[in-house]
Formats: C-alpha cells, sequence, structure tokens
C-alpha cells in the first residue's frame, strides 16, 4: 500500500491534496457544523470559491446537507468521514508514527488523531476517537472508570446515544472531584456516557484533594463503600495526563509546594502521583478514588491526551506498567518523537 501512494505522490499528487482538503472541510462540517462556507473558507484558509465548489461536490454525494444554518454531515458522511480518515493516516505515514511513539512509550497500542486544528477542536477529535474505541470494546457486564477533566469531558460529549442498542454496563468515576466546574466532574462524565449508552451509573461524592486522615474516615461511609465495591470491578479504564504545574493548581497547591515540585523535575500528573522526565514519582498527594497501584488489575487501561503543552508529560506518565493504550494527535506526536531525537 505504500508504494501505491508513492507512486500517487509523484504521479498524480493532486489526488491527495484533494483529498486532504476534502477531509479537512469534512472534518470542519462535523465539529462545527452547522457552519457557513465563509467559516469554513476562513478555518482552513481556503477560498470561497474553492470551499463552494467542494461543498457542492459533497451535497451531491449526500455526504453533506446545506440549509440557511450552513453545513451539516449527513449519517452516511460521518460514516465516510471515518474511512477517509484511514486513508488520510496512510498518505501522512501515520503508522510510521504510531511504530515510532510506541517505541518510545513502550505500549503495545497507540493510536494518532490525524489534525491541523486548534486546540478545541483537537481534543473534540480525541474525544470522538476515543468515543469509537470504547464503542468497539464494550461488552455486556463491563465496569467503565473513568476520571475527569477536559479531555475526558470531550470523550463523554461524542458517545453517540444508543436509543436501538442497550449497554449492559456499569459507569464509575475513577476519582473524587477537584471542586471545579461541574462540567469536568468525574461524576457528571459518568452519569453522561452511562445515560447515552443506556447503562447504570454510580457516583462518588467526595472531593480529590482531601487530608489523609478525612480520606480515611470517607472511606467508611456506607455509600461511599458501595461506590468503592464497584470500582473495584472495574475491567476498563479511561484517563487524561496532566502537567503537573497546571494539576497542581487544580489542586489547590501552594506556590511553595508548586515550586518545590518543579525543582524535583515534575512534569507530568495522574492519579495524584507527579512524575520527572525519566518517569519516576517524585510526589504523590492524597486522594479518592484508584490509584496507580490499582491499574495493574484492570484489563485495559486507555489514556486519551493531546496537545502539545502535554508532550513532555505524556511520556513521563505513559508507562506499561500502568496503561495499554495512547490515542494522542498527530501534532502532539511528532512532538514527543522529536523530543526524543526519533524524527526522520
Amino acid at each position: 500500500m505504500e508504494y501505491l501512494f508513492k507512486i500517487q505522490r509523484k504521479i498524480v499528487p493532486e489526488v491527495i491534496e484533494l483529498a486532504e482538503t476534502r477531509y479537512s472541510i469534512l472534518h470542519k462540517i462535523y465539529n462545527e457544523g452547522p457552519i457557513g462556507r465563509r467559516a469554513i473558507a476562513e478555518d482552513l484558509e481556503l477560498s470561497e470559491r474553492l470551499v463552494r465548489n467542494q461543498l457542492e461536490f459533497l451535497t451531491d454525494r449526500k455526504l453533506i446537507k446545506v440549509s440557511r444554518a450552513g453545513a451539516e454531515l449527513t449519517t452516511s458522511g460521518e460514516e465516510f468521514l471515518a474511512e477517509l480518515e484511514r486513508y488520510i493516516k496512510e498518505i501522512k505515514g501515520f503508522y510510521n508514527l504510531e511504530r515510532k511513539l510506541k517505541k518510545i512509550i513502550k505500549l503495545p497500542e497507540v493510536i494518532i488523531v490525524p489534525c491541523n486544528l486548534e486546540y478545541s477542536s483537537v481534543l473534540k477529535e480525541l474525544g470522538r476517537t476515543a468515543a469509537r474505541y470504547l464503542l468497539d470494546l464494550l461488552q455486556p457486564r463491563d465496569v467503565l472508570a473513568i476520571t475527569g477533566g477536559y479531555t475526558m469531558a470531550r470523550v463523554a460529549e461524542m458517545v453517540p446515544d444508543q436509543p436501538d442498542r442497550k449497554f449492559d454496563i456499569t459507569v464509575v468515576p475513577g476519582r473524587g472531584g477537584l471542586g471545579e466546574e461541574v462540567e469536568i466532574q468525574a461524576n457528571t462524565i459518568a452519569s453522561t456516557i452511562a445515560k447515552k449508552l443506556g447503562g447504570k451509573y454510580c457516583l462518588l461524592q467526595v472531593p480529590d484533594n482531601l487530608r489523609e486522615e478525612n480520606i480515611a474516615a470517607i472511606r467508611k461511609e456506607p455509600s461511599i463503600q458501595r461506590t468503592f465495591d464497584i470500582l473495584r470491578q472495574a475491567n476498563i479504564l479511561i484517563h487524561g495526563v496532566g502537567q503537573a504545574e497546571v494539576m497542581a493548581e487544580r489542586r489547590g497547591r501552594t506556590l511553595e509546594e508548586i515550586s518545590d515540585l518543579k525543582d524535583k523535575g515534575a512534569i507530568g500528573e495522574a492519579f495524584g502521583f507527579y512524575f520527572d522526565a525519566r518517569g519516576e514519582i517524585v510526589h504523590s498527594t492524597p486522594s479518592v478514588g484508584l490509584g496507580l497501584e490499582d491499574l495493574d488489575r484492570i484489563d485495559k487501561v486507555i489514556a486519551v491526551a493531546g496537545g502539545e503543552n502535554k508532550a513532555r508529560a505524556i511520556p513521563a506518565v505513559i508507562s506499561p506498567e500502568y496503561q495499554d493504550v495512547l490515542i494522542t494527535d498527530e501534532n502532539t506526536a511528532r512532538r514527543i518523537i522529536s523530543l526524543h531525537g526519533q524524527g526522520d
């Protein structure tokens, strides 16, 4: 297949360029539709004439529908976008990128999302890919644990409603809350996914940044015990990766404590554990919910993280000791590979 793409690039490069243009347009419509022609042209830096011609082409093939509100993908368009994504990944050498990233982080499975978009759209595409991965993975009686944060909120948002299929699963928050906006709390995310899939859910109504002595007392509460009993049965976990300094601020650490973390070389965070560039744990905080020590017993642990600002944090946190799958975006993958001297 790679040989054929090499021939295409030499003999008919305009075919590949056109495919990438149509992919970008479909992708933009998927993420922001209904969206007007002018907005598409401005955001993708294309001429309005080119965009108009492409919208007509895509409409004729019933991949999009255009109204006064703007362009939207049809059901066929959404299905085709997934197929086109595989083609784009082939011609852009994504499988080679995935191979290099696997070598760095040593995971058996890496999924790279193609994107040349602003950060908010990158998060949305990461969420779509992770949601699709979950739907293919889930089996009856699975217990899915999920943490909080902006990336996980996008995963929940992109899980499609399944009115004709009820998933016999239970979704449980993997962590307590951090006192942030309700939309990115693990409880909200878990309930959203469960409702969309017709499954069950339970809540963990405790903050994640309590003192250790308070955590011990709260764990004895019957309602908390019931949630922990279910959480211990989780066979799938999906979580994000944080930058050490950002997560310390979110956890309400003082400037002195944050400075101490920097001095220790902390660059990445997950589950209240802070990692340095070598992947060593340099600090941990008391927390409510799953810890790193619990990940080994979970059948499938999926990390979803993107954005070039996390290119140093991701390889610090991700390890075959804890995770099985990493889903990230193209730009972040290339940045990680470059930082580790694995570029072309």
